[in-house]
């Protein structure tokens, strides 16, 4: 029986990379001149924390790591953007939570949408992803086709397509 999975996944070097070319960005640019700001990716957990001075410089950063996100094909709705906080002194922080997986709230929006669509498969909810069975392959392909036009609020890829 042919199947497939739903997956929502970052690649970490790819996201390494994204973070590095938006802290060179950064620091290259006039506005940012004799400035204490700074860029950290914990790879482990997978929260980019910035630290800056003032509201305007940390827009201009998170418009950067927007930016190289879109030009390295990483999808920016991965990112969740937290509160700032004000740190030492005048400066502020924001941690900015990279989503891995699918969260029990999203994977149960996919499969409703998919019982919803009246297509012949079997989607079920497996750890962090969403597993969809069917006897055809040209069901499975209509099921993608239905998830790429909608909006989750997560990147999804599409993988292990058996037959």
């Amino acid at each position: 029986m042919p199947t497939f999975d739903i997956v929502s996944k970052i690649d970490g070097q790819t996201l390494d990379n994204v973070i590095n070319i938006a802290k060179k960005d950064i620091l290259n640019r006039y506005d940012f001149n004799d400035s204490k700001s700074t860029i950290e990716l914990d790879k482990k957990t997978n929260i980019v924390t910035v630290v800056t001075e003032n509201d305007m410089r940390m827009k201009a950063i998170e418009d950067s790591i927007i930016g190289r996100m879109v030009k390295n094909q990483v999808d920016p709705k991965a990112m969740d953007f937290g509160k700032e906080i004000a740190a030492s002194g005048n400066m502020i922080r924001k941690e900015i939570k990279i989503k891995q997986g699918l969260d029990q709230e999203t994977a149960k929006k996919i499969v409703k949408k998919i019982k919803d669509s009246g297509a012949k498969v079997q989607a079920s909810i497996m750890d962090d992803q969403v597993r969809v069975q069917g006897k055809k392959i040209d069901d499975l392909q209509g099921v993608i086709a239905l998830c790429r036009k909608e909006d989750f609020g997560q990147p999804l890829q599409y993988i292990n397509m058996r037959d």
